[in-house]
């Protein structure tokens, strides 16, 4: 084993942090009749009482205003299936074309929850904390609603888990 870094680079922390397999959700809000979302790995519970979840976002991501104003977001966690939902929501194109004839329906909060998901919640703004480039936004969770039984969309070192069947993921290819 080599010896650490006293302070990784940017690019080398994204690296290591890649080393931790996560699942995959899509982060949704609803304000002012406009839709907003996208795909996150970094979401944890918080606390059972009450239920609450925590979401990092970049600070710069267009979901953040939605989110606040809406004082309300929902979290779909995908399932190992919805590999170009996730695709979809990561990309730096507008929301509008993200929703582009996406099946969904609405939580109480408006926002979108996303078709096939094998959980769903639905939060109230608790906090939004700004911390370096991101903010921690923490929500109690209103509503909640299990999916379908099938594997979650698992994503590791830049590649996502794919569904083997019988419940067993198959780590994908390397990306190009």
């Amino acid at each position: 084993m080599s010896a650490p870094e006293p302070r990784p680079t940017a690019e080398r922390f994204r690296a290591l942090m890649g080393r931790w397999a996560t699942g995959v959700s899509v982060v949704t809000a609803h304000a002012g009749g406009a839709d907003a979302g996208l795909t996150v790995n970094a979401l944890l519970s918080v606390a059972l009482e009450p239920p609450s979840v925590l979401v990092s976002l970049q600070r710069d991501v267009d979901t953040l205003p939605v989110l606040r104003a809406a004082r309300a977001f929902a979290v779909s966690f995908l399932a190992a299936g919805q590999r170009e939902v996730s695709a979809r929501f990561a990309s730096p194109v507008p929301s509008s074309e993200k929703f582009r004839d996406l099946p969904v329906r609405r939580a109480a909060s408006g926002a979108a929850l996303i078709d096939g998901a094998i959980a769903t919640l639905d939060c109230r703004l608790v906090s939004a904390t700004e911390v370096f480039d991101h903010v921690l936004v923490v929500g109690e969770v209103v509503a909640a609603e299990p999916g379908p039984e099938r594997p979650p969309l698992v994503f590791f070192r830049g590649r996502y888990a794919e569904d083997e069947g019988g419940g067993r993921l198959r780590l994908g290819p390397p990306p190009p």
